[in-house]
C-alpha cells in the first residue's frame, strides 16, 4: 500500500478524519488499560459504525484459557451479536497494536471495511510488518489500512508491561506473548 512508512498511509480525508481516528484510539488504549489490569497483555480494539462504537474487546486469552480471545476477535464477536450478523460491512477496526494473522483472517471474513492500528507489530503484524495480508491480491477481502494513530501512546503501555513483566513487578501479571 503507498503511504508513509513501512507501506501505511496516513489517516485519510484531513485533520478531521485523523482526530476521530485519535478519539476512537483513545477508546481503544482505555481497553488496553483494562487488559494490563487484568493480567493480559495490553491490547484494546474498537468497531466503529457510523461514528458509533458497536464492539469492544480488550486481550484475554489468559483468563478465558482461549487461544483466540485477542481483543479484535473478541469485539468482532461483540458487533456481530450487537449487529446481528457476521459480516460487518462498513465497520472500522481501531486496535492499538498492529494486528496478527489469526486477526486479520477474522477481519477479512466479516468484510471490515478498514482497520486503524496504534503500534507495528515486528513479529507477528499482517500489515507490513512480517506480511501485508491487506495487500495480498490473492485473498477476496481487502480493507483500507491505517497504521500509526496514536502509536507512542499505544507502544508505551506495551513497553511498560513487558518491562514490568521482566522484572517481575506490578502489572506483570501471567501473561504470555501476545
Amino acid at each position: 500500500m503507498a503511504g508513509d512508512e513501512g507501506g501505511i498511509p496516513p489517516s485519510e480525508g484531513g485533520s478531521e478524519a485523523a482526530r476521530s481516528d485519535e478519539s476512537f484510539m483513545k477508546h481503544a488504549l482505555a481497553l488496553a488499560r483494562a487488559a494490563r489490569d487484568a493480567g493480559e497483555v495490553p491490547v484494546g480494539a474498537v468497531i466503529v459504525r457510523d461514528g458509533e462504537i458497536v464492539g469492544r474487546g480488550f486481550n484475554a486469552p489468559i483468563g478465558t484459557h482461549d487461544p483466540s480471545a485477542h481483543a479484535e476477535i473478541l469485539a468482532l464477536r461483540d458487533a456481530a451479536r450487537r449487529l446481528g450478523n457476521y459480516r460487518l460491512p462498513g465497520c472500522v477496526l481501531y486496535v492499538t497494536v498492529e494486528p496478527c494473522a489469526m486477526c486479520a483472517g477474522a477481519i477479512m471474513h466479516a468484510r471490515l471495511a478498514r482497520v486503524v492500528f496504534g503500534t507495528r507489530d515486528p513479529k507477528t503484524g499482517t500489515c507490513g510488518s512480517v506480511l501485508d495480508l491487506f495487500a495480498e491480491p490473492r485473498l477476496n477481502h481487502h480493507a483500507r489500512v491505517t497504521g500509526g494513530v496514536l502509536a507512542q501512546e499505544c507502544t508505551e503501555i506495551l513497553s511498560a508491561f513487558f518491562c514490568a513483566r521482566r522484572k517481575g513487578g506490578a502489572g506483570a501479571g501471567t501473561a504470555e506473548p501476545r
